[in-house]
C-alpha cells in the first residue's frame, strides 16, 4: 500500500538516509547500546509515510511503551535491511517489526530472529511465506473498496457515470502483498460494474516499486492507447495519483475522477484544487501503537492484544490486527489538520492557499 510537515522535526531525528544504526532510546544512545525491538522500514520513495509518519510514530509509541529500540530504513536495498537486522541482533533485539522489502529477504530476517530466540511481526505489508507471530495493518481490501467508491463518486459528480465512462487502474508494486489486497477491494466494487457495462474497463497495470517515476510513463501510455479517453483512474496511492495528475497537466487535459491513499500533503493539495477525488486516510499512529503493543506482549510472552481476524499466509492462518480506514475528500480534508496528521500550513501554501 506519502509527505509533509508534522513530522519534519522528528523526521531528522528518526529518519532515513540509510543510517544503519538509526534511533535508540534508553540511557545510552551509542551504537552499541542494547535494544529490545528492531523496526525495519523499507524505503523512502514508494511513499513518504515511512519517513514522515511511521518512523516518528514508532519512536513515540515504543518510547511510551518503555522499550528500547532501533528504527532503520533500508532505502529499498534488501541487503541493507539484512545488515540492519544483523546489527539489531548483535545488540540483543528480541522482536523484529518487519515491513516487507523482498519476500526472500524478509523471510530470512524473520528466521534469523527465530534462530536467535526472538520473534517477528509483519508490519503493514504481509511477509508471504514468513513466520511472524502476528500481522498488523490497515484493512487492505477496505482500502481498495474505498478507492473504487471514491472514483465512482467522482464520476457521478462530473456527470459522467451514466455515460459508460472509461476507468483505468494503476495498482501498487507487484512484489508487495498489500497491492493485491488493495486490488481485491478495487475488483470487488468495479468488476461487477464492468460486467454490467455501467463502466468501461480501461487499461490496467501494476506500478513497479510504487514509484511515481514509473507510474507517469505507464499512465501516459494508457492515455495513448485510449486516445486520451480516460474518465477515471484508480491510483493505488497519492504518489501514483500525483504522477497521473502530472501526465494530465502535461497533455493539457482536464481532471478525471482519481483515487489515492495515505493522505499526503500532495494528495490533499490535489484534492482541494480539483485534480484528485479522494485519498484513503490511514492514521499511522494507531498502526504504530498497535505494533508497539504487540511487541511488548511478545517480549513478555503474553497474548498479543487487538487480534481481530486472520490472513491466509501460505497454508497457515496468520493472526491479524486489522485497522479501519477513512475516506478523505474535499468535504472532510480538514479532519487531517484536526488530527494533527498533517499541517494546514504545509497544505495551504503557494498556489494552493486560495483553495483552503
Amino acid at each position: 500500500m506519502k509527505k509533509t510537515g508534522r513530522a519534519a522535526k522528528v523526521l531528522l531525528v528518526v529518519a532515513i538516509a540509510g543510517i544503519a544504526v538509526a534511533v535508540t532510546t534508553g540511557a545510552q544512545a551509542r551504537k552499541t547500546a542494547k535494544i529490545q525491538v528492531c523496526v525495519l522500514l523499507p524505503d523512502t520513495k514508494s511513499s513518504v509515510r515511512w519517513v514522515q509518519f511511521d518512523a516518528p510514530d514508532f519512536a513515540k509509541a515504543l518510547k511510551k511503551a518503555h522499550v528500547t529500540y532501533s528504527i532503520t530504513n533500508a532505502l529499498n536495498d534488501p541487503q541493507k535491511m539484512v545488515s540492519q537486522a544483523d546489527s539489531c541482533l548483535s545488540r540483543g533485539a528480541k522482536v523484529a517489526i518487519v515491513t516487507d522489502i523482498a519476500q526472500g529477504t524478509s523471510i530470512a530476517i524473520e528466521k534469523k530472529f527465530k534462530a536467535a530466540g526472538g520473534q517477528s511481526i509483519d508490519y503493514d505489508r504481509q511477509v508471504v511465506g514468513g513466520i511472524a507471530k502476528v500481522y498488523v495493518s490497515f484493512d487492505g481490501k477496505a482500502v481498495g473498496a474505498a478507492q473504487a467508491r471514491g472514483v465512482i463518486n467522482g464520476l457521478k459528480a462530473a456527470g459522467k457515470y451514466t455515460k459508460k465512462p472509461v476507468v483505468a487502474e494503476l495498482w501498487g508494486g507487484p512484489t508487495d502483498q498489500n497491492a493485491f489486497w488493495f486490488k481485491s477491494g478495487n475488483d470487488a466494487v468495479l468488476n461487477p460494474l464492468f460486467s454490467k457495462g455501467t463502466l468501461s474497463k480501461g487499461p490496467q497495470q501494476f506500478v513497479p516499486l510504487w514509484l511515481a517515476t514509473n507510474a507517469q510513463p505507464i499512465f501516459e501510455q494508457m492515455l495513448l492507447k485510449t486516445n486520451n479517453k480516460i474518465d477515471g483512474a484508480i491510483a493505488a496511492n497519492d504518489n501514483i495519483a500525483g504522477a497521473v495528475v502530472a501526465a494530465l497537466k502535461a497533455k493539457k487535459l482536464k481532471p478525471i475522477a482519481l483515487s489515492g491513499q495515505d493522505a499526503t500533503v500532495q494528495g490533499v493539495q490535489n484534492i482541494i484544487s480539483g485534480w484528485q477525488s479522494m485519498t484513503v486516510y490511514k492514521p499511522v499512529p494507531l498502526e504504530a501503537n498497535g505494533v508497539a503493543a504487540a511487541a511488548v506482549a511478545l517480549l513478555k510472552h503474553k497474548k498479543v492484544p487487538g487480534v481481530n481476524g486472520f490472513r491466509k499466509n501460505g497454508s497457515k492462518k496468520e493472526p491479524t490486527v486489522l485497522l479501519k480506514v477513512i475516506s478523505i475528500t474535499k468535504a472532510n480534508y480538514t479532519r487531517l489538520f484536526k488530527d494533527k496528521f498533517i499541517k494546514k500550513s504545509d497544505v495551504c501554501v503557494g498556489e494552493f492557499k486560495k483553495y483552503c
